[in-house]
């Protein structure tokens, strides 16, 4: 089985066998496995802390674990494919010892962590460079068949502030996932997500105004992620730090989902959900 979309444009992705129902939103948990990630890294990537974090995701029902292990904050480096593997694939090992149901995913812009997370057990692929970076992610995402998330980036996490010019936002960028979108399907990947890529190569103001026009992202005919929680559009603009700006992230998922979104990759687990069901009630009113 693989990518469908029913009539009520709903959509359902196979995550390696197991099937993700997108007739409602869902939740992808961050679980960074470093220690420079600009908001929860550094608390959370080993010993107690990583399984007190992981239990608490599952408890609370994340439906996807996103596991990275280097940071993609503005200016950060990317890290070899040696240091990455060794910080997720014990990680990856250990949820799926521990919670075989739980479905994974992998935040990697390197093919060779992709296929070493495919081998232990990932359902996903989440790559926010959405190929450019690794020229084999796509035939690596497509001997697996399993779904690829493809984010809108422009450069790398090192220089991405430096190439948000564009001459129309929301058609650029809408453009360049297409055109992303057609090489992904030559090289046989069914099962695309959209991610338009908050915070990356984009300012704030160019973040707001995708986050109100979000809803233009679906004449892609794919499923929406968007990466909100705790973001400096959030912190900057209400002049808080990450650490206080749940409430925000919060207000901005609501907004999303409003506006067409089918999954949220967020810090806090608990807090989407609510969102989410109230989301759920609030639409099921107005149909």
């Amino acid at each position: 089985m693989s990518f469908s979309k029913s009539k009520h444009e709903h959509f359902s992705l196979n995550c390696g066998g197991q099937i993700l129902d997108l007739s409602k939103p869902v939740v992808m948990a961050i679980l960074n496995i470093t220690p420079d990630s600009f908001y929860d890294g550094a608390k959370n990537h080993e010993g107690d802390a990583l399984q007190e974090k992981l239990n608490q995701y599952v408890r609370e029902g994340a439906d996807i674990i996103d596991i990275g292990g280097m940071s993609s904050r503005p200016g950060a480096e990317i890290i070899t494919v040696a240091e990455e593997l060794d910080r997720v694939i014990p990680v990856i090992e250990l949820i799926k010892k521990q919670y075989p149901q739980q479905l994974m995913s992998i935040d990697t812009l390197h093919h060779e962590v992709a296929k070493g997370a495919i081998a232990a057990g990932v359902h996903m692929v989440n790559d926010i460079s959405g190929g450019d970076y690794d020229s084999k992610m796509y035939d690596t995402v497509a001997d697996s068949g399993l779904p690829y998330i493809m984010m809108h980036m422009r450069g790398t996490p090192k220089n991405m502030v430096e190439k948000n010019k564009y001459e129309n936002l929301l058609s650029d960028i809408t453009k360049e996932l297409i055109q992303k979108i057609r090489i992904a399907k030559e090289k046989s990947i069914n099962q695309i997500i959209i991610d338009p890529g908050f915070g990356f190569s984009k300012n704030i103001k160019q973040n707001f105004t995708l986050l109100k026009n979000l809803s233009i992202l679906k004449i892609l005919d794919h499923p929406i992620l968007v990466g909100l929680s705790r973001k400096s559009m959030i912190y900057k603009s209400l002049h808080i730090s990450a650490e206080e700006a749940l409430n925000g992230s919060t207000a901005l998922h609501m907004i999303a989902l409003q506006n067409g979104a089918n999954m949220l990759r967020v810090h806090d687990v608990k807090e989407a959900k609510e969102a989410i069901q109230l989301f759920v009630k609030y639409e099921a009113l107005e149909n």
